[in-house]
């Protein structure tokens, strides 16, 4: 009979049993790592820096941006360690730390990309009420709300998982401690908590995308009906950096937990954890830099004035 006091670790999955596949997943995993950082760090500068983008969208594009550097600095680094020291341990206290920040940072998104998608509805349903609708003050506080949702459901989950007796050893099947992994190692009834609880954060979610999914109908609407050409291609390119980013994390993460259970193994849980815990991260700056003239300008200025120091 195992529970949270009779052991100090926990077992997490390896990627590969020799020694060169385990470098190989090192390096692949710390070039992925490098670029997420490089790139989200590029984000967060340009925006600081150029008074051009201190707008609604930008300001929520650096919270994205620092969302994902939680997201991926929470599991990739580790998972790195463990593979460059040829073992799988993480400490109970670690695994806690990984499972409450992973919770914020997942939560926190979902919540800013919820807003984001309020500030688009807002920018071309409601133009002329966006300096109103969308002020300083106003963005703030919907950011805090973000965070603090984040902050509070880890809060919940974290608490929740970690209070439940463990009865099937401390063998998490994930690179990471996930909480659906660390249920499976709970004692029989014991979960229940725990699942009422994610089954209630899963109806919060569901909320926040049926929200996204009627303001993209009305911003479709709206710019279907726009006389320009120009115009209606300006509002694409607003929106469709969003949508994409909406569509690869919410795509990646309601498949994780809601595959059937037919078509569950350990080796798909991995590879989804990796599409909805590594991948956004690192393709989340591209997908927004991809078709927005005026961030690829300040990230263009703001590597040329580092060149110049650097000369």
């Amino acid at each position: 009979m195992f529970n949270g006091s009779s052991f100090n670790q926990f077992l997490l999955v390896v990627f590969a049993d020799t020694r060169e596949l385990q470098l190989l997943h090192f390096a692949l995993f710390l070039g992925t790592y490098l670029a997420a950082l490089l790139a989200n760090g590029l984000i967060i500068t340009a925006v600081a820096c150029h008074h051009r983008l201190h707008t609604p969208m930008y300001f929520f594009l650096l919270n994205l941006a620092l969302l994902d550097l939680g997201t991926i600095s929470t599991t990739v680094p580790k998972s790195m360690a463990n593979s460059l020291r040829d073992t799988r341990t993480i400490s109970y206290s670690g695994c806690a730390a990984q499972v409450f920040s992973l919770a914020i940072f997942i939560s926190a998104e979902y919540s800013l990309l919820t807003v984001m998608a309020y500030d688009r509805f807002v920018a071309i349903c409601r133009p002329l009420h966006y300096g109103t609708l969308l002020g300083t003050t106003a963005c703030v506080r919907m950011a805090a709300a973000a965070w603090a949702t984040g902050f509070l459901c880890a809060l919940l989950h974290t608490a929740n998982t970690f209070s439940i007796p463990l009865c099937q050893g401390n063998d998490v099947d994930q690179f990471f401690c996930e909480i659906p992994q660390i249920l499976k190692l709970s004692c029989s009834q014991s979960y229940l908590r725990e699942v009422g609880l994610l089954a209630f954060n899963a109806c919060l979610i569901f909320g926040c995308f049926v929200f996204i999914v009627l303001s993209y109908v009305q911003i479709f609407t709206a710019v279907l009906r726009m006389p320009s050409e120009q115009g209606r291609h300006k509002a694409f390119s607003m929106c469709l950096p969003h949508l994409a980013v909406v569509f690869l994390f919410v795509s990646t993460s309601f498949f994780a937990c809601l595959k059937p259970p037919s078509i569950s193994s350990p080796a798909l849980d991995v590879v989804l954890a990796v599409l909805y815990s590594v991948v956004p991260p690192a393709v989340n700056p591209l997908l927004y830099s991809m078709r927005n003239k005026e961030l690829k300008d300040a990230l263009r200025k703001l590597v040329t004035q580092v060149q110049r120091k650097h000369q």
